[in-house]
């Protein structure tokens, strides 16, 4: 009679162990079978997120607005390009909107700086908004100096 117990708690543990490598077994082709999801991290990332701010001299003559400045660049293959569109309201809003162009299959790593000017004609109380790639960012405006004109700011044009 005391051999009934020892032999119901070995088949016990024979019966657990047995269902431990079936569940292994079985866990394993779940994985094996399972697709491979490539790095969804790239597709979230933005391209030129480093740039959240762009400061540009300000001129305004003879009733037009005229933003010149320079924004750092990560290859010399980026080419920049600035319009603007101004929104009819009352002041006027001016939006800036910044693209980039990059036709290079490879381009060596190196901080750029690229120029860009753009004019539009508004009243002088006019408001500004700028969009790079998309994407809103902060517009730092620097008041040009006195007898200052935009046709003192080099604009270096790659092509």
């Amino acid at each position: 009679m005391k051999q009934k117990p020892v032999v119901i708690a070995i088949a016990l543990f024979a019966v657990i162990v047995a269902g431990m490598f079936a569940f292994a077994y079985l866990k394993k082709n779940e994985v094996v079978n399972t697709p491979v999801v490539e790095n969804p991290s790239n597709e979230g990332e933005v391209k030129y997120a480093s740039i959240t701010r762009v400061t540009a001299k300000h001129y305004y003559i003879d009733g037009v607005h005229t933003l010149a400045g320079e924004i750092p660049m990560p290859t010399p293959c980026d080419l920049l390009e600035a319009e603007a569109l101004v929104r009819e309201s009352f002041p006027e809003q001016i939006a800036v909107s910044f693209t980039v162009v990059n036709n290079a299959e490879f381009c060596a790593e190196q901080i750029t700086m690229q120029r860009f000017m753009v004019s539009a004609a508004a009243s002088k109380d006019a408001t500004f908004s700028a969009m790079f790639m998309g994407r809103p960012v902060e517009l730092n405006l620097v008041p040009a100096g006195e007898g200052e004109s935009p046709d003192d700011f080099e604009l270096f044009i790659k092509g």
